[in-house]
């Protein structure tokens, strides 16, 4: 499998994003039952002003998700999905100077969202499902594969792995490969370990202490672990109250090499970036 880990250009549809520094992602769930802020954003007009709240922020990417992951979460029509999506990436796209990353699965949602200006299909299912991969390859967006076992209503029931960090690399590696012979290049690749998807709250820490194993697979990494169970099963904080210990892990991501921090609290987040930034370019 050819390497990329040099390349700091990831082709995002027609933008493209540097990969030299860290990206701050901003969450826009415009579902009813996302596990952090489900509802809060469903209506056009309220998803776009957040989404244009995360720009100010300092987020370069914004991620829209018509299709709740939670554990436990059920599946949603594609009618549904698409009427959820498609109106908030147009708009995005005809106001705002950022990339448009949609968190889907659906063929028909990742097509129909390329010729709004999606940039990033961002998959929990590693273009698992049937028509997936043709879909993507016809488009000109970055693809983010995901590790998850099972699917979101299932995930959670009893996770085991024999070796953790192999297992997730290994999955990783054939998704890349399954990609590359659909025609998928490996420069529009970025991957997600998938902490809080099939995996207990051992396993989540442990992936995380020993994040940059995954280098040896060459690509970037996107990590998303703000307000998820691995900050409140630590610190014993409901979800509203996990903002210090996302931040903590978005650090701590940032120094083992993660170039996109997908976040519900942009402008915090963005701080972090900044100072750490700052402080590796001082003399």
């Amino acid at each position: 499998m050819s390497s990329s880990l040099h390349t700091t250009r990831l082709p995002c549809g027609n933008r493209v994003l540097d990969l030299s520094s860290t990206h701050v992602m901003g969450i826009l769930n415009v579902t009813p039952d996302s596990f952090s802020d489900g509802g809060r954003f469903k209506g056009l007009e309220r998803a776009l002003a957040h989404a244009r709240g995360m720009v100010e922020a300092g987020a370069n990417l914004i991620d829209v998700g018509g299709e709740s992951t939670r554990p436990g979460a059920l599946p949603v029509s594609l009618q549904e999905e698409l009427d959820r999506v498609c109106p908030v990436v147009e708009a995005i796209a005809s106001e705002l100077n950022v990339i448009i990353s949609v968190d889907t699965s659906t063929p028909e949602v990742m097509l129909e969202c390329a010729g709004l200006g999606m940039g990033l299909i961002n998959d929990v299912r590693a273009l698992q499902r049937a028509g997936a991969l043709e879909a993507a390859a016809q488009t000109d967006a970055a693809v983010c594969l995901m590790h998850m076992l099972g699917e979101p209503g299932d995930m959670q029931k009893n996770p085991q792995y024999t070796d953790l960090v192999g297992e997730v690399t290994d999955f990783l590696a054939n998704r890349m490969l399954a990609c590359q012979n659909a025609g998928i290049d490996a420069s529009r690749i970025i991957l997600d370990p998938g902490f809080g998807f099939a995996k207990t709250h051992a396993h989540n820490l442990s992936l995380f202490r020993r994040l940059e194993a995954l280098d040896a697979l060459g690509r970037p990494l996107l990590v998303g672990v703000s307000r998820k169970s691995i900050v409140g099963q630590t610190l014993g904080k409901p979800i509203d109250d996990r903002l210090a210990g996302s931040l903590a892990l978005a650090a701590m991501a940032m120094f083992k090499g993660a170039k996109i921090l997908r976040v519900h609290d942009v402008a915090e987040t963005v701080d972090v970036v900044r100072m750490i930034a700052a402080v590796n370019a001082a003399e």
